[in-house]
Order: C-alpha cells, then structure tokens, then sequence
C-alpha cells in the first residue's frame, strides 16, 4: 500500500528552517491551536463546506463526484481568497503527495540543499510517512530535521529518530495556565520530550517566543528551558509577530511585533543561565 500525506506547501529554499539552506516541507493537521499561529490554515483538514469554491475567482476550485473540494493548481493564482474565505482554519489547496512525488521535489533541488526541514501544521502526525521519507532522502546524502511542536511522544516510538538528525523543538510557555490559554494543548509531553531528546543527543534547537508585556510568563519559560538545555542545543528567542495571526487574538497577545531590546533581554538571561547558543530573531 502506498503511503500518502496531505502536503500544503513545499518551500525549495529556506534559511529559516534550520541550518544552510534547505527544502521545508510543509504537511496539513496539527493537534495545536495556538492563538498565534502564523498559518492557521494548517491547523484542520478542509471539510469540503465548499465556501472557498464560490469565492474563487478563477475558478481553480470545485465539486468532484464525491463531493470533495478539488483544487486545480494550473488555474490557481495563489491570491489565497480561499484562505480568507475558510472559516475552518483550513485550506483546499493540499496535495496528497507520495514518499516518491516528494522525494522527486527534493531532487530538483537537491544539488543546491544541506537537507530538508519538515513542518506543519504538526509533521509527526504522518509519522509513518516522514520514516519513509527521510530514509529515501538519506539515499541523496542530505540531512533530515524535524520541526515539532512537541506533542509526539519520541521515546515511545523512536524509530523516527533514528533516521533523522534531529529535533527543533517549540516550548512555548512552561506556566500551566498560561500554555493551556495559548496553544489549547497540555504541556506535559512537550516537557518530556525536551528532557528526552537532550537525553538521545537528537535536540537541534529550542524555540520560545516572547510576547510583549508577558515579563512573568516570558521569564518562566527561558529559565526553565535555560536550566534544561545548558549549551546543548540551540536556543532561538522570537519576537511576537502578528503577521498571519487571527484577527479576533491580536487584541490580546498584541497587535504589534514584541521590542528587540525587550526580547534581547530573554537572550541574556538565558546566556547567564548557561545557555549560551541561544539568539534572538
């Protein structure tokens, strides 16, 4: 049986998924629904409600015999009406792409690539895919990272480690309440697995994001991941961004980009700490 996995997007190069240049590969589902998220789209699959197929202006979308959304990606203009128009945190335009079609993607280019980075949505809910996957791309001598919001549990099944070169890892806030408001999702394994792949040597690189005006929660998050993670790892400190947020969670995170010198104090913190990989973006 062919394994198949719902793909948004593929971005040939990014120097932002990882170290170098490299392919990201974004897949569709995340068990997440953090108020923040940059691409929200990527969150649910599409329920085919068919709104996006009247809103098109082209006409790229319609009904199979199924009564399924199709989307025909020669017409589309990438104008992401649909996007807007959808009121399920979806989007149409997925490809449900096999090991092969993607391998094919990485191949064009892969003279050019230190490897490929994939995300989400939440990549490791196509575990069994990403297994496959990266052993093909292996073959191409190319390195395989996986961007995880940290809801899979690892040490239960590590066989995606072991043909992978690591984890970059998001711990978005370690207070209860607080991560509970933000993403919608216990915190517990997300901890766990912080400590376990530190553990298995396979932790790339943490991710927190500072918001404006959060000091207390901010500041329990980068100690925390500081304690842990010492010079490890990579500790990457973001600034909140609303670009790409929903509208309606901008007045309470903040409808504006978190100060550099605010944010640059967190990298400080966690350098005295000992977590001196870490750096702001």
């Amino acid at each position: 049986m062919t394994l198949l996995a719902p793909v948004n997007k593929i971005i040939p190069f990014s120097n932002v998924d990882g170290p170098s240049n490299r392919t990201a590969i974004f897949f569709q589902g995340c068990c997440f629904n953090c108020l923040f998220c940059h691409n929200p789209e990527t969150i649910n699959m599409c329920i085919s409600c068919g709104d996006c197929v009247k809103t098109c202006p082209v006409q790229a979308l319609s009904f199979n015999e199924q009564g399924k959304v199709v989307w025909d990606s020669n017409k589309c203009v990438q104008c992401d009406t649909c996007i807007k128009t959808c009121q399920h945190n979806s989007s149409p335009k997925i490809k449900w792409m096999s090991v092969d079609e993607v391998v094919q993607e990485v191949k064009r280019t892969a003279p050019y690539i230190e490897g490929i980075t994939t995300s989400g949505g939440e990549c490791t809910l196509w575990n069994d895919f990403l297994i496959e996957l990266y052993k093909e791309v292996k073959l191409l001598g190319k390195t395989c990272l996986i961007d995880s919001n940290g809801s899979f549990d690892f040490e239960k099944d590590p066989r995606i480690l072991e043909v992978s070169d690591g984890v970059m890892l998001d711990v978005k806030a370690v207070g209860e309440k607080w991560n509970n408001y933000l993403i919608g999702y216990d915190r517990t394994m997300i901890l766990k697995n912080l400590e376990y792949l530190l553990k298995v040597d396979k932790l790339y690189e943490v991710r927190t994001i500072i918001f404006p005006n959060r000091d207390k929660e901010n500041e329990k998050t980068v100690r925390y991941v500081s304690n842990i993670i010492k010079d490890k790892c990579f500790y990457k400190i973001i600034r909140y961004r609303p670009f790409g947020v929903r509208e309606e969670y901008q007045e309470a995170l903040g409808d504006f980009t978190t100060d550099e010198d605010y944010a640059q104090k967190y990298v400080e913190l966690a350098h005295s700490l000992g977590a001196t990989k870490a750096y702001i973006i």
